[in-house]
């Protein structure tokens, strides 16, 4: 395999007083009843692994609603555990995958979490400083990357092996992990979109690239105040595009569904044909809660605005 896969410090670990704190609010068991998991709690295997990460993204939606009803999303365990679980809520990269992280923790995985620059495709460059959360899982002396949170047609549903230049298909696409012996590209090749409704054939939402870069990273260890201030700017900078934008987005046995703005897709995988359907239509506001709920299972408790200004954001 190419690159270095020596970690220092290689495995997180929560301090006492913050383990002993998360095991009173939190319950793993909770957290498998929410995604449907029903097998065995203490199996860290590659299988085990495989299914519950499909589970979350399938249950588990990527949404910045929060910061569209007037709330702050944050990185303490116990309130991202509160919302996700307990209130039927998705998450953003650090909520998803911090919670993931958690869940590997206890069910004993060793695993270490990294962190990434996404790529912008109107600067043609990656961010310049980590503003995305993964996770690093070495099972039977093998590491693979997990990621629940990404979102619409990048999601990953299965973990990646960590082998530089593999294609590693799955039913979004194609991906494949890159290393130039400094740093780890995640790509993704994609089939071609074929919109139902020819009005939204020019929508800024679709990503007509077939091959895209989606983030890079070191094998640097990082712990979650790795990410704190780079997060409050993306919820709070006016030039951020979870600013501009509302997401909330859900994979399905058939592809994905999102709801970006007021303007709701659904996207059927068809990969015999190498195309993937695109059926998009716009919501009114007075309808935008029943899809919030018939479509995603989420139900919010304080005044939702919709946004969907012009951003670097697509599907």
């Amino acid at each position: 395999m190419e690159g270095s896969l020596e970690l220092e410090g290689y495995g997180q670990r929560e301090t006492d007083h913050q383990a002993d704190r998360a095991r009173n609010l939190m319950d793993l068991k909770g957290y498998f009843n929410r995604i449907g998991f029903t097998g065995q709690f203490d199996k860290p295997d590659l299988d085990t692994l495989r299914t519950i990460h499909k589970l979350h993204v399938m249950k588990i939606p990527f949404e910045n609603l929060s910061i569209h009803c007037g709330e702050k999303n944050t990185t303490d365990l116990n309130i991202i555990y509160g919302k996700l679980v307990k209130s039927n809520r998705g998450g953003w990269c650090c909520e998803n995958n911090l919670l993931f992280s958690w869940v590997l923790k206890e069910m004993g995985y060793k695993y270490t979490t990294l962190g990434s620059k996404v790529f912008n495709k109107f600067q043609n460059d990656f961010h310049p400083v980590d503003s995305y959360l993964i996770n690093l899982v070495e099972i039977d002396g093998k590491p693979y990357i997990t990621d629940v949170s990404y979102g619409v047609s990048c999601q990953l549903w299965y973990p990646l092996e960590m082998i530089s230049g593999k294609d590693q298909p799955q039913p979004p696409g194609v991906f494949r992990l890159l290393n130039d012996g400094m740093r780890w590209v995640l790509e993704k090749t994609s089939r071609k979109q074929v919109v139902k409704d020819n009005a939204y054939a020019n929508s800024s939402l679709l990503d007509h690239r077939l091959t895209k870069k989606m983030y890079c990273f070191p094998l640097t260890p990082r712990d979650k105040e790795h990410f704190v201030e780079t997060l409050d700017c993306l919820q709070t900078s006016p030039d951020s595009r979870f600013v501009l934008k509302s997401i909330c987005s859900l994979q399905t046995s058939t592809g994905f569904r999102a709801l970006i703005g007021w303007t709701y897709s659904e996207i059927t995988y068809n990969p015999e044909e190498d195309s993937d359907m695109v059926d998009m239509k716009e919501i009114p506001d007075c309808e935008i809660e029943a899809v919030l709920r018939e479509k995603f299972n989420v139900v919010l408790v304080n005044k939702f605005t919709p946004k969907n200004n012009k951003a670097n954001y697509c599907m």
